[in-house]
Protein backbone atom coordinates (compact mmCIF):
# COMPACT_ATOMS: atom_id res chain seq x y z
CA UNK A 1 0.00 0.00 0.00
CA UNK A 2 3.05 2.42 0.56
CA UNK A 3 4.56 1.68 -2.77
CA UNK A 4 1.17 2.36 -4.43
CA UNK A 5 0.55 5.44 -2.18
CA UNK A 6 4.08 6.64 -3.53
CA UNK A 7 3.20 6.08 -6.64
CA UNK A 8 0.10 7.94 -6.97
CA UNK A 9 1.51 10.67 -5.69
CA UNK A 10 3.68 11.15 -8.56
CA UNK A 11 0.83 11.37 -10.94
CA UNK A 12 -0.75 14.78 -12.20
CA UNK A 13 -3.77 15.93 -10.32
CA UNK A 14 -6.53 14.91 -11.93
CA UNK A 15 -5.23 11.39 -13.38
CA UNK A 16 -4.30 10.67 -9.69
CA UNK A 17 -7.69 11.83 -8.45
CA UNK A 18 -9.48 9.65 -11.28
CA UNK A 19 -7.09 6.54 -10.21
CA UNK A 20 -8.14 7.30 -6.54
CA UNK A 21 -12.06 7.29 -7.34
CA UNK A 22 -11.38 4.11 -9.09
CA UNK A 23 -9.39 2.57 -6.15
CA UNK A 24 -12.12 3.81 -3.41
CA UNK A 25 -14.95 2.77 -5.43
CA UNK A 26 -13.65 -0.88 -6.11
CA UNK A 27 -12.79 -1.31 -2.53
CA UNK A 28 -16.26 -0.20 -1.46
CA UNK A 29 -17.77 -2.48 -3.77
CA UNK A 30 -16.28 -5.64 -2.86
CA UNK A 31 -16.99 -4.23 0.90
CA UNK A 32 -20.52 -4.22 0.07
CA UNK A 33 -20.47 -7.69 -1.82
CA UNK A 34 -18.51 -9.09 1.25
CA UNK A 35 -21.09 -7.59 3.24
CA UNK A 36 -24.30 -8.85 1.49
CA UNK A 37 -22.48 -12.38 1.28
CA UNK A 38 -21.93 -12.34 4.78
CA UNK A 39 -25.60 -11.77 5.64
CA UNK A 40 -26.88 -14.04 3.53
CA UNK A 41 -25.14 -17.06 4.47
CA UNK A 42 -25.71 -16.37 8.24
CA UNK A 43 -29.39 -15.86 7.37
CA UNK A 44 -29.46 -19.01 5.15
CA UNK A 45 -27.58 -20.96 7.45
CA UNK A 46 -29.23 -20.07 10.34
CA UNK A 47 -32.70 -19.51 10.85
CA UNK A 48 -33.89 -20.14 6.99
CA UNK A 49 -32.48 -23.21 7.54
CA UNK A 50 -33.82 -24.17 10.69
CA UNK A 51 -37.30 -22.53 9.82
CA UNK A 52 -37.67 -26.54 8.05
CA UNK A 53 -37.66 -28.00 11.23
CA UNK A 54 -40.78 -28.64 14.05
CA UNK A 55 -42.26 -25.61 14.86
CA UNK A 56 -41.20 -25.54 18.54
CA UNK A 57 -37.33 -26.44 17.83
CA UNK A 58 -37.66 -23.78 15.56
CA UNK A 59 -38.91 -21.48 18.19
CA UNK A 60 -35.90 -22.30 20.14
CA UNK A 61 -33.31 -21.97 18.07
CA UNK A 62 -34.76 -18.79 16.34
CA UNK A 63 -34.87 -17.30 19.74
CA UNK A 64 -31.41 -18.19 20.74
CA UNK A 65 -30.02 -16.63 17.54
CA UNK A 66 -31.84 -13.33 17.54
CA UNK A 67 -30.86 -12.96 21.68
CA UNK A 68 -27.14 -13.97 21.46
CA UNK A 69 -26.79 -12.10 18.55
CA UNK A 70 -28.55 -8.98 19.82
CA UNK A 71 -26.72 -9.06 22.62
CA UNK A 72 -23.04 -9.20 20.62
CA UNK A 73 -24.31 -6.08 18.88
CA UNK A 74 -25.53 -4.14 21.71
CA UNK A 75 -21.94 -5.01 23.25
CA UNK A 76 -20.04 -4.05 19.84
CA UNK A 77 -21.78 -1.00 18.95
CA UNK A 78 -21.67 0.62 22.99
CA UNK A 79 -18.13 -0.53 23.53
CA UNK A 80 -16.28 0.51 20.37
CA UNK A 81 -18.97 2.44 17.98
CA UNK A 82 -21.99 3.39 19.04
CA UNK A 83 -21.48 5.36 15.56
CA UNK A 84 -22.12 2.49 13.79
CA UNK A 85 -25.61 2.14 15.00
CA UNK A 86 -28.95 2.52 12.63
CA UNK A 87 -28.43 2.80 8.88
CA UNK A 88 -25.16 4.75 9.33
CA UNK A 89 -26.20 7.04 6.78
CA UNK A 90 -27.12 10.15 8.96
CA UNK A 91 -23.26 9.70 10.38
CA UNK A 92 -21.64 9.49 7.06
CA UNK A 93 -23.29 12.48 5.43
CA UNK A 94 -22.41 14.34 9.34
CA UNK A 95 -18.29 13.01 8.47
CA UNK A 96 -18.83 14.40 5.09
CA UNK A 97 -19.57 17.91 6.09
CA UNK A 98 -18.09 18.54 9.84
CA UNK A 99 -15.15 16.23 9.16
CA UNK A 100 -14.10 16.59 5.71
CA UNK A 101 -15.48 12.98 5.07
CA UNK A 102 -12.98 11.43 7.83
CA UNK A 103 -14.15 8.31 8.99
CA UNK A 104 -12.71 6.31 11.78
CA UNK A 105 -11.59 2.55 10.82
CA UNK A 106 -13.28 0.80 13.70
CA UNK A 107 -16.67 2.38 12.14
CA UNK A 108 -16.24 -0.24 9.18
CA UNK A 109 -15.27 -3.53 10.53
CA UNK A 110 -18.09 -2.61 13.67
CA UNK A 111 -20.66 -1.84 11.08
CA UNK A 112 -19.22 -5.00 8.87
CA UNK A 113 -19.38 -7.34 12.16
CA UNK A 114 -22.67 -6.34 13.57
CA UNK A 115 -24.53 -5.65 9.94
CA UNK A 116 -24.43 -8.90 9.68
CA UNK A 117 -24.95 -10.32 12.99
CA UNK A 118 -27.95 -8.28 13.28
CA UNK A 119 -29.37 -8.50 10.11
CA UNK A 120 -28.48 -11.64 8.74
CA UNK A 121 -29.67 -12.94 12.99
CA UNK A 122 -32.92 -12.02 12.21
CA UNK A 123 -33.42 -8.34 13.19
CA UNK A 124 -35.98 -6.69 10.63
CA UNK A 125 -33.66 -3.97 9.80
CA UNK A 126 -32.20 -3.66 6.12
CA UNK A 127 -28.82 -4.03 4.33
CA UNK A 128 -28.72 -0.75 2.15
CA UNK A 129 -28.49 2.08 4.55
CA UNK A 130 -25.26 0.18 6.38
CA UNK A 131 -24.06 -0.40 3.01
CA UNK A 132 -23.31 3.08 2.18
CA UNK A 133 -21.60 3.50 5.51
CA UNK A 134 -19.30 0.46 5.14
CA UNK A 135 -18.28 1.82 1.72
CA UNK A 136 -17.71 5.17 2.58
CA UNK A 137 -15.98 4.36 5.67
CA UNK A 138 -13.86 1.79 3.33
CA UNK A 139 -13.49 4.74 0.96
CA UNK A 140 -12.42 7.21 3.54
CA UNK A 141 -9.47 5.33 5.37
CA UNK A 142 -8.61 3.85 1.66
CA UNK A 143 -8.13 7.62 0.64
CA UNK A 144 -6.36 7.90 3.95
CA UNK A 145 -3.67 4.96 3.02
CA UNK A 146 -2.83 6.27 -0.09
CA UNK A 147 -1.93 9.24 1.31
CA UNK A 148 -4.27 11.61 -0.04
CA UNK A 149 -4.77 14.93 2.09
CA UNK A 150 -8.12 15.57 3.89
CA UNK A 151 -8.99 17.95 1.61
CA UNK A 152 -9.73 14.55 -0.82
CA UNK A 153 -11.46 12.48 1.33
CA UNK A 154 -14.84 14.36 0.61
CA UNK A 155 -14.64 12.81 -3.05
CA UNK A 156 -13.20 8.98 -1.37
CA UNK A 157 -16.73 9.19 0.56
CA UNK A 158 -19.07 9.98 -2.06
CA UNK A 159 -17.12 7.86 -4.86
CA UNK A 160 -17.49 5.11 -1.81
CA UNK A 161 -21.35 5.80 -1.35
CA UNK A 162 -22.08 5.55 -4.64
CA UNK A 163 -20.43 2.14 -5.15
CA UNK A 164 -21.61 0.94 -1.92
CA UNK A 165 -25.30 1.23 -2.73
CA UNK A 166 -25.03 0.38 -6.49
CA UNK A 167 -23.38 -2.60 -4.97
CA UNK A 168 -26.49 -3.26 -2.95
CA UNK A 169 -29.24 -2.81 -5.73
CA UNK A 170 -27.39 -3.10 -8.62
CA UNK A 171 -28.58 0.33 -9.88
CA UNK A 172 -26.06 2.91 -10.41
CA UNK A 173 -28.47 5.73 -11.67
CA UNK A 174 -30.49 5.42 -8.58
CA UNK A 175 -27.44 5.26 -6.12
CA UNK A 176 -25.52 8.03 -7.78
CA UNK A 177 -29.14 10.26 -7.53
CA UNK A 178 -29.01 8.85 -3.68
CA UNK A 179 -25.54 10.15 -2.65
CA UNK A 180 -26.35 13.66 -4.52
CA UNK A 181 -29.71 13.79 -2.84
CA UNK A 182 -28.86 12.74 0.38
CA UNK A 183 -25.18 12.90 1.21
CA UNK A 184 -24.26 16.01 -0.67
CA UNK A 185 -27.89 17.74 -1.16
CA UNK A 186 -26.45 19.19 -4.86
CA UNK A 187 -27.49 17.94 -7.58
CA UNK A 188 -24.88 20.06 -9.47
CA UNK A 189 -21.89 18.62 -7.44
CA UNK A 190 -18.52 18.67 -8.74
CA UNK A 191 -18.08 15.08 -7.70
CA UNK A 192 -20.94 13.96 -10.26
CA UNK A 193 -18.09 12.46 -12.86
CA UNK A 194 -16.47 10.95 -9.86
CA UNK A 195 -19.57 9.28 -8.78
CA UNK A 196 -20.92 8.18 -11.95
CA UNK A 197 -17.69 5.68 -12.65
CA UNK A 198 -18.28 4.51 -8.87
CA UNK A 199 -21.94 3.65 -9.49
CA UNK A 200 -20.89 2.12 -12.34
CA UNK A 201 -17.73 0.06 -11.07
CA UNK A 202 -20.07 -0.83 -7.97
CA UNK A 203 -22.66 -2.13 -10.05
CA UNK A 204 -20.26 -4.31 -12.36
CA UNK A 205 -18.87 -5.66 -8.87
CA UNK A 206 -21.66 -7.36 -7.57
CA UNK A 207 -22.76 -8.23 -11.28
CA UNK A 208 -19.82 -10.16 -11.29
CA UNK A 209 -20.11 -11.85 -7.44
CA UNK A 210 -23.90 -11.93 -7.48
CA UNK A 211 -25.53 -11.59 -10.57
CA UNK A 212 -27.98 -8.77 -12.07
CA UNK A 213 -30.39 -9.00 -9.25
CA UNK A 214 -28.86 -9.55 -6.02
CA UNK A 215 -31.70 -7.82 -3.79
CA UNK A 216 -35.26 -9.81 -4.78
CA UNK A 217 -36.41 -11.11 -7.57
CA UNK A 218 -38.74 -8.44 -10.11
CA UNK A 219 -40.94 -10.27 -12.95
CA UNK A 220 -41.72 -8.21 -15.94
CA UNK A 221 -43.91 -5.51 -15.32
CA UNK A 222 -46.43 -4.47 -17.94
CA UNK A 223 -47.29 -1.00 -18.28
CA UNK A 224 -50.73 -0.53 -16.47
CA UNK A 225 -54.61 -0.47 -17.72
CA UNK A 226 -56.53 2.12 -17.49
CA UNK A 227 -58.05 1.24 -14.83
CA UNK A 228 -55.42 0.07 -12.94
CA UNK A 229 -54.17 4.19 -13.49
CA UNK A 230 -57.08 5.13 -11.20
CA UNK A 231 -55.73 2.90 -8.39
CA UNK A 232 -52.24 3.99 -8.50
CA UNK A 233 -52.95 7.58 -6.85
CA UNK A 234 -54.54 5.57 -4.49
CA UNK A 235 -51.62 3.17 -4.18
CA UNK A 236 -49.18 5.89 -3.51
CA UNK A 237 -51.08 7.85 -1.20
CA UNK A 238 -51.36 5.17 1.39
CA UNK A 239 -47.69 3.66 0.67
CA UNK A 240 -46.50 7.71 1.69
CA UNK A 241 -48.77 7.41 4.66
CA UNK A 242 -47.45 4.49 5.83
CA UNK A 243 -43.72 5.57 5.22
CA UNK A 244 -45.09 8.68 7.14
CA UNK A 245 -46.38 6.81 10.30
CA UNK A 246 -43.37 4.41 10.00
CA UNK A 247 -40.82 7.52 10.10
CA UNK A 248 -42.75 9.21 13.07
CA UNK A 249 -42.79 5.55 15.40
CA UNK A 250 -39.63 4.87 15.13
CA UNK A 251 -37.86 8.13 15.68
CA UNK A 252 -40.46 8.81 18.56
CA UNK A 253 -39.89 5.08 20.12
CA UNK A 254 -36.12 6.30 19.30
CA UNK A 255 -36.29 9.36 21.60
CA UNK A 256 -38.32 7.73 24.36
CA UNK A 257 -35.79 4.89 24.83
CA UNK A 258 -33.10 7.36 25.11
CA UNK A 259 -34.81 9.88 27.01
CA UNK A 260 -36.01 7.08 29.71
CA UNK A 261 -33.29 4.47 29.65
CA UNK A 262 -35.46 1.68 31.10
CA UNK A 263 -32.53 -0.55 30.09
CA UNK A 264 -28.81 -0.78 29.86
CA UNK A 265 -27.48 0.71 25.77
CA UNK A 266 -25.42 -2.38 25.53
CA UNK A 267 -28.86 -4.55 26.38
CA UNK A 268 -31.18 -2.10 23.89
CA UNK A 269 -31.31 -4.30 21.09
CA UNK A 270 -32.04 -7.24 22.39
CA UNK A 271 -35.85 -5.84 22.79
CA UNK A 272 -35.96 -4.88 19.48
CA UNK A 273 -34.62 -8.45 18.38
CA UNK A 274 -37.33 -10.13 20.93
CA UNK A 275 -40.13 -8.33 19.71
CA UNK A 276 -38.87 -9.50 15.94
CA UNK A 277 -38.80 -12.59 17.07
CA UNK A 278 -42.04 -12.67 18.78
CA UNK A 279 -43.97 -11.09 15.93
CA UNK A 280 -42.04 -13.36 13.03
CA UNK A 281 -42.95 -16.55 14.97
CA UNK A 282 -46.82 -15.64 14.97
CA UNK A 283 -46.57 -14.65 11.32
CA UNK A 284 -45.05 -17.62 10.58
CA UNK A 285 -47.12 -20.18 12.60
CA UNK A 286 -50.61 -19.02 10.84
CA UNK A 287 -48.70 -18.30 7.09
CA UNK A 288 -45.47 -20.18 7.13
CA UNK A 289 -43.72 -16.80 5.94
CA UNK A 290 -40.75 -15.73 7.52
CA UNK A 291 -40.84 -12.27 5.92
CA UNK A 292 -40.98 -10.54 9.00
CA UNK A 293 -37.04 -11.81 10.19
CA UNK A 294 -34.43 -9.73 8.42
CA UNK A 295 -34.52 -8.39 5.23
CA UNK A 296 -38.16 -10.25 4.10
CA UNK A 297 -36.90 -9.96 0.45
CA UNK A 298 -38.35 -13.82 -0.43
CA UNK A 299 -41.69 -12.97 0.62
CA UNK A 300 -41.27 -10.09 -0.90
CA UNK A 301 -40.25 -11.58 -4.50
CA UNK A 302 -43.34 -14.02 -3.84
CA UNK A 303 -45.57 -11.19 -3.39
CA UNK A 304 -44.79 -9.85 -6.57
CA UNK A 305 -45.13 -12.89 -8.45
CA UNK A 306 -48.59 -13.68 -6.94
CA UNK A 307 -48.04 -16.07 -4.62
CA UNK A 308 -49.27 -14.30 -1.53
CA UNK A 309 -52.82 -12.95 -0.97
CA UNK A 310 -54.37 -10.08 0.58
CA UNK A 311 -54.46 -11.90 4.04
CA UNK A 312 -50.72 -12.86 4.59
CA UNK A 313 -49.59 -9.66 2.84
CA UNK A 314 -51.77 -7.61 5.44
CA UNK A 315 -50.39 -9.55 7.97
CA UNK A 316 -46.69 -9.36 7.11
CA UNK A 317 -47.09 -5.43 6.39
CA UNK A 318 -48.30 -4.68 9.85
CA UNK A 319 -46.19 -7.20 11.85
CA UNK A 320 -42.86 -6.07 9.86
CA UNK A 321 -43.92 -2.36 10.63
CA UNK A 322 -44.12 -3.02 14.09
CA UNK A 323 -40.78 -5.06 14.30
CA UNK A 324 -38.56 -2.56 12.16
CA UNK A 325 -40.06 0.11 14.51
CA UNK A 326 -38.80 -2.03 17.65
CA UNK A 327 -35.78 -2.64 16.05
CA UNK A 328 -34.41 0.88 15.05
CA UNK A 329 -36.17 2.23 17.96
CA UNK A 330 -33.97 0.33 20.36
CA UNK A 331 -30.75 1.07 18.85
CA UNK A 332 -30.31 -2.08 16.26
CA UNK A 333 -27.83 -2.14 13.84
CA UNK A 334 -29.06 -1.55 10.03
CA UNK A 335 -31.54 0.73 8.11
CA UNK A 336 -34.63 1.52 6.61
CA UNK A 337 -34.32 1.19 2.82
CA UNK A 338 -35.50 -2.69 2.81
CA UNK A 339 -38.35 -2.22 5.38
CA UNK A 340 -39.50 0.81 3.10
CA UNK A 341 -39.38 -1.66 0.11
CA UNK A 342 -41.32 -4.39 2.00
CA UNK A 343 -44.01 -1.81 3.64
CA UNK A 344 -44.76 -0.44 0.08
CA UNK A 345 -44.91 -3.74 -2.09
CA UNK A 346 -46.93 -5.41 0.28
CA UNK A 347 -49.50 -2.55 0.25
CA UNK A 348 -49.74 -2.48 -3.36
CA UNK A 349 -50.50 -6.03 -3.36
CA UNK A 350 -52.79 -5.75 -0.83
CA UNK A 351 -54.64 -2.48 -2.58
CA UNK A 352 -54.31 -4.97 -5.93
CA UNK A 353 -55.64 -7.67 -4.49
CA UNK A 354 -58.68 -6.00 -3.72
CA UNK A 355 -59.01 -4.39 -6.97
CA UNK A 356 -58.62 -7.72 -8.51
CA UNK A 357 -61.51 -9.09 -6.38
CA UNK A 358 -64.03 -6.13 -6.59
CA UNK A 359 -62.90 -3.92 -9.35
CA UNK A 360 -61.81 -6.89 -12.26
CA UNK A 361 -58.29 -5.75 -12.22
CA UNK A 362 -56.21 -7.37 -14.03
CA UNK A 363 -53.51 -9.49 -12.42
CA UNK A 364 -50.72 -7.65 -14.48
CA UNK A 365 -51.77 -4.37 -12.74
CA UNK A 366 -51.05 -6.05 -9.00
CA UNK A 367 -47.50 -5.60 -9.34
CA UNK A 368 -47.71 -2.07 -10.97
CA UNK A 369 -49.13 -1.20 -7.39
CA UNK A 370 -46.30 -3.31 -5.87
CA UNK A 371 -43.33 -1.22 -7.67
CA UNK A 372 -45.55 1.90 -7.33
CA UNK A 373 -45.70 1.45 -3.64
CA UNK A 374 -42.35 0.81 -3.01
CA UNK A 375 -41.17 3.82 -5.03
CA UNK A 376 -44.12 5.94 -2.91
CA UNK A 377 -42.85 4.25 0.82
CA UNK A 378 -39.43 4.89 -0.12
CA UNK A 379 -39.45 8.48 -1.26
CA UNK A 380 -41.77 9.66 1.55
CA UNK A 381 -39.42 8.30 4.23
CA UNK A 382 -36.28 9.46 2.82
CA UNK A 383 -37.58 12.50 0.62
CA UNK A 384 -35.21 11.98 -2.81
CA UNK A 385 -37.71 11.65 -5.32
CA UNK A 386 -35.31 11.38 -7.58
CA UNK A 387 -33.84 8.22 -6.26
CA UNK A 388 -37.32 6.24 -5.08
CA UNK A 389 -37.99 6.18 -9.07
CA UNK A 390 -34.82 5.61 -10.35
CA UNK A 391 -34.50 2.95 -7.83
CA UNK A 392 -37.34 0.91 -9.05
CA UNK A 393 -37.09 2.12 -12.75
CA UNK A 394 -33.44 0.29 -13.26
CA UNK A 395 -34.46 -2.87 -11.24
CA UNK A 396 -37.47 -3.29 -13.90
CA UNK A 397 -35.79 -1.47 -16.68
CA UNK A 398 -39.47 -0.89 -18.03
CA UNK A 399 -40.31 2.46 -19.62
CA UNK A 400 -43.76 1.49 -19.57
CA UNK A 401 -44.32 2.06 -15.65
CA UNK A 402 -42.32 5.33 -15.57
CA UNK A 403 -45.60 7.45 -15.73
CA UNK A 404 -47.17 5.45 -13.08
CA UNK A 405 -44.04 5.80 -10.83
CA UNK A 406 -43.80 9.63 -11.56
CA UNK A 407 -47.67 9.77 -10.72
CA UNK A 408 -46.36 8.13 -7.23
CA UNK A 409 -43.39 9.97 -6.57
CA UNK A 410 -45.43 12.99 -6.73
CA UNK A 411 -48.03 12.10 -4.50
CA UNK A 412 -45.30 10.66 -2.14
CA UNK A 413 -43.17 13.85 -1.94
CA UNK A 414 -46.17 16.18 -1.40
CA UNK A 415 -47.90 14.16 1.99
CA UNK A 416 -44.24 13.48 2.87
CA UNK A 417 -43.47 17.22 3.08
CA UNK A 418 -46.54 18.49 3.93
CA UNK A 419 -46.63 15.74 6.99
CA UNK A 420 -42.77 15.70 8.33
CA UNK A 421 -40.35 18.36 8.56
CA UNK A 422 -37.25 16.57 8.01
CA UNK A 423 -36.36 13.27 6.29
CA UNK A 424 -35.41 10.44 7.93
CA UNK A 425 -32.17 10.55 8.38
CA UNK A 426 -32.41 14.65 9.00
CA UNK A 427 -34.63 13.93 11.86
CA UNK A 428 -32.37 11.64 13.43
CA UNK A 429 -29.39 14.13 13.14
CA UNK A 430 -31.30 16.45 14.95
CA UNK A 431 -32.49 14.13 17.60
CA UNK A 432 -29.29 13.54 18.13
CA UNK A 433 -28.13 17.39 18.36
CA UNK A 434 -26.94 17.89 14.60
CA UNK A 435 -29.13 20.52 13.08
CA UNK A 436 -27.98 20.11 9.21
CA UNK A 437 -28.37 23.44 8.29
CA UNK A 438 -25.79 24.67 10.85
CA UNK A 439 -23.50 21.67 9.69
CA UNK A 440 -23.43 22.18 6.12
CA UNK A 441 -21.96 25.17 5.29
CA UNK A 442 -23.52 28.04 2.94
CA UNK A 443 -22.29 28.98 -0.24
CA UNK A 444 -21.92 32.67 0.54
CA UNK A 445 -19.54 33.90 3.02
CA UNK A 446 -21.09 36.94 4.36
CA UNK A 447 -24.21 34.20 4.95
CA UNK A 448 -22.20 32.63 7.00
CA UNK A 449 -20.99 35.22 8.57
CA UNK A 450 -24.47 35.57 9.94
CA UNK A 451 -25.09 32.14 11.21
CA UNK A 452 -25.07 31.91 15.37
CA UNK A 453 -22.33 30.86 16.66
CA UNK A 454 -23.97 27.15 18.06
CA UNK A 455 -23.62 26.26 14.34
CA UNK A 456 -19.50 25.76 15.05
CA UNK A 457 -19.08 25.35 18.52
CA UNK A 458 -18.55 22.52 20.65
CA UNK A 459 -21.50 21.60 23.34
CA UNK A 460 -19.04 18.74 24.79
CA UNK A 461 -16.23 21.48 26.63
CA UNK A 462 -14.34 19.53 28.79
CA UNK A 463 -14.18 21.69 31.89
CA UNK A 464 -11.79 22.52 35.05
CA UNK A 465 -13.52 22.53 38.55
CA UNK A 466 -10.91 21.08 41.15
CA UNK A 467 -7.39 22.22 41.30
CA UNK A 468 -6.01 19.33 43.07
CA UNK A 469 -2.41 18.25 41.34
CA UNK A 470 -4.04 14.48 41.41
CA UNK A 471 -7.06 16.15 39.08
CA UNK A 472 -5.06 17.77 37.29
CA UNK A 473 -2.57 14.97 36.50
CA UNK A 474 -5.46 13.18 35.37
CA UNK A 475 -6.43 15.57 33.44
CA UNK A 476 -3.12 16.24 31.31
CA UNK A 477 -2.95 12.73 30.70
CA UNK A 478 -6.28 11.65 29.81
CA UNK A 479 -7.12 15.20 27.46
CA UNK A 480 -4.57 16.47 25.27
CA UNK A 481 -6.23 20.00 24.54
CA UNK A 482 -3.78 22.92 25.20
CA UNK A 483 -6.78 25.16 26.85
CA UNK A 484 -9.36 24.59 29.37
CA UNK A 485 -12.13 26.48 30.85
CA UNK A 486 -12.34 26.88 34.83
CA UNK A 487 -15.82 27.05 36.09
CA UNK A 488 -16.55 27.79 39.66
CA UNK A 489 -20.36 27.44 40.69
CA UNK A 490 -21.35 26.99 37.22
CA UNK A 491 -19.65 30.39 36.51
CA UNK A 492 -16.93 30.97 33.98
CA UNK A 493 -14.08 32.37 35.48
CA UNK A 494 -11.06 32.01 33.39
CA UNK A 495 -9.42 29.71 31.18
CA UNK A 496 -6.24 27.66 31.71
CA UNK A 497 -3.34 26.56 29.49
CA UNK A 498 -2.01 23.13 29.57
CA UNK A 499 1.36 24.96 29.67
CA UNK A 500 0.46 26.81 32.84
CA UNK A 501 -0.83 23.45 34.11
CA UNK A 502 2.38 21.88 33.60
CA UNK A 503 4.56 24.31 34.93
CA UNK A 504 2.27 24.75 38.26
CA UNK A 505 2.46 21.10 38.85
CA UNK A 506 6.59 21.66 38.62
CA UNK A 507 7.15 24.29 40.88
CA UNK A 508 4.43 23.30 43.15
CA UNK A 509 2.35 26.42 43.01
CA UNK A 510 -1.39 27.70 42.26
CA UNK A 511 -1.83 28.03 38.04
CA UNK A 512 -2.82 31.55 37.09
CA UNK A 513 -5.86 31.93 35.00
CA UNK A 514 -6.21 34.34 31.80
CA UNK A 515 -9.11 36.13 31.62
CA UNK A 516 -11.91 34.36 29.55
CA UNK A 517 -13.06 35.56 26.14
CA UNK A 518 -17.33 35.09 26.41
CA UNK A 519 -20.46 34.49 24.07
CA UNK A 520 -23.84 33.24 24.15
CA UNK A 521 -25.20 30.35 21.46
CA UNK A 522 -27.07 33.39 19.20
CA UNK A 523 -24.57 35.59 18.45
CA UNK A 524 -23.50 35.83 15.21
CA UNK A 525 -19.95 33.95 13.96
CA UNK A 526 -19.23 37.64 12.80
CA UNK A 527 -19.43 39.01 16.10
CA UNK A 528 -17.24 36.02 17.87
CA UNK A 529 -14.87 36.18 14.97
CA UNK A 530 -14.18 39.82 15.99
CA UNK A 531 -13.47 38.78 20.04
CA UNK A 532 -11.42 35.66 18.64
CA UNK A 533 -8.66 37.72 16.95
CA UNK A 534 -8.34 40.25 20.32
CA UNK A 535 -8.14 37.32 22.43
CA UNK A 536 -5.14 35.78 24.03
CA UNK A 537 -6.51 32.08 23.79
CA UNK A 538 -8.04 31.91 20.45
CA UNK A 539 -10.93 30.42 22.39
CA UNK A 540 -14.13 31.74 23.59
CA UNK A 541 -16.66 30.42 26.35
CA UNK A 542 -20.04 29.89 25.06
CA UNK A 543 -22.59 30.69 27.82
CA UNK A 544 -26.28 30.02 28.11
CA UNK A 545 -28.35 33.17 28.09
CA UNK A 546 -30.46 32.75 31.01
CA UNK A 547 -28.30 31.81 33.67
CA UNK A 548 -24.49 31.89 32.49
CA UNK A 549 -23.69 28.37 32.82
CA UNK A 550 -20.66 27.29 30.63
CA UNK A 551 -23.00 25.33 27.39
CA UNK A 552 -19.70 24.95 25.18
CA UNK A 553 -16.90 26.18 23.48
CA UNK A 554 -15.17 27.98 20.19
CA UNK A 555 -11.74 28.49 18.86
CA UNK A 556 -10.21 29.99 15.72
CA UNK A 557 -9.47 26.45 14.68
CA UNK A 558 -13.41 25.77 14.08
CA UNK A 559 -13.73 29.29 12.42
CA UNK A 560 -10.40 28.74 10.00
CA UNK A 561 -11.97 24.81 9.25
CA UNK A 562 -15.33 26.32 8.71
CA UNK A 563 -14.58 29.14 6.31
CA UNK A 564 -12.19 26.51 4.98
CA UNK A 565 -15.04 24.11 3.86
CA UNK A 566 -17.34 27.21 2.46
CA UNK A 567 -14.53 27.50 -0.07
CA UNK A 568 -14.37 23.68 -0.67
CA UNK A 569 -18.39 23.60 -0.80
CA UNK A 570 -17.85 26.84 -3.25
CA UNK A 571 -16.44 24.04 -5.62
CA UNK A 572 -19.19 21.01 -4.72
Amino acid sequence: MFFLARQLQKLPRRFRMVMLTILCAVSAGLATVAFQVGINMFYRRGIAAFAKYPFPLFCGISFAIVTVTSLIVGWLLNSYCPEAAGSGIPQLKAAFWKDFGVVPWRVAWVKFVAGILSIGGGNSLGREGPSVQLAGAVASNTAKLVGETKRNYRSAVSSGASAGLAAAFNTPMAAMAFALEEIIGDLNSRYLGGMLLSAVIGAFTVHIFIGRQPTFFLPHVETPSLKGYFFVPVVAVIAALIGVLFQKMAIGLRGWVRERKIVAAWFSPVIGGFSTWLLAITVFFFTGRLGVFSLGYDDLSDALTGKIGIAVALSLLIAKLVATVACYGFGGCGGIFAPSLFFGGMTGVVIGGIGKVYFDIPETDVVVFAVVGMSATLGAVVKAPLTSLLIVFEMTHEFGIVPALMIGTVLSQTISRKILEDNFYDALLKQDGIIMEYVQPPRDLRQWHELPVSAIASFKPVLIEEFSEEKIRKLLSECKYKRFPVVAGNKVVGILTRVEMEAAIREKRNPSFIPATVCVASDTVRTVQAKLTESETGMAVVLDKEDGKVIGIVTLHDIVRSEAAIADKSEI
